[in-house]
């Protein structure tokens, strides 16, 4: 198959989830946030190679599809983690020690804020607040809430996902 984006071959079998989506959704303007939202729940992340068949499906240039997929934090060009670890920054984790949380993340995984492992196990993102001070220091891995963490512990947490 030759994507209708840009003449490039692409194996039609890796649109296949796409043109699933498409099937939900009529080419209108305002379908653009949810096929986006579908397309990235079906690769797990936002291939250029996806938006630009979305934009040539839907007609909307690509750099707007850019523009929207750019401005949402929701969205994600990049291939993610299984295990998305979320580091509260917050002022409660904060005074109670966040930062050496943090530290000890990056030492282990060997990755920084908003990065993933080669091995695509683990993304690693500080965030203003989960809404859980009485645990302070708190992180969440994916919906996983794990709290008064210390370096030994939150290594523990670590372990239990690799």
């Amino acid at each position: 198959m030759t994507c209708a984006c840009n003449g490039e071959k692409t194996d039609e079998k890796f649109f296949e989830p796409l043109y699933k989506v498409f099937e939900e959704y009529e080419t209108d303007e305002k379908n653009l946030i949810p096929v986006l939202q579908n397309a990235q729940d079906a690769y797990g992340y936002l291939p250029e190679e996806v938006l630009k068949e979305i934009s040539s499906y839907m007609k909307i240039p690509l750099c707007k599809v850019y523009g929207v997929v750019t401005f949402y934090t929701q969205f994600h060009l990049e291939p993610r983690g299984d295990n998305i670890i979320r580091v509260c920054m917050g002022t409660a984790c904060h005074v109670r020690g966040a930062g050496d949380v943090y530290d000890v993340i990056q030492e282990e995984l060997g990755i920084n804020d908003g990065e993933t492992t080669e091995d695509l196990k683990f993304t690693l993102e500080r965030v203003a607040c989960i809404g859980a001070c009485g645990l302070a220091p708190v992180i969440m891995v994916n919906d996983n809430t794990h709290g008064r963490l210390t370096p030994d512990k939150t290594r523990e947490v670590l372990d239990t996902y690799r």
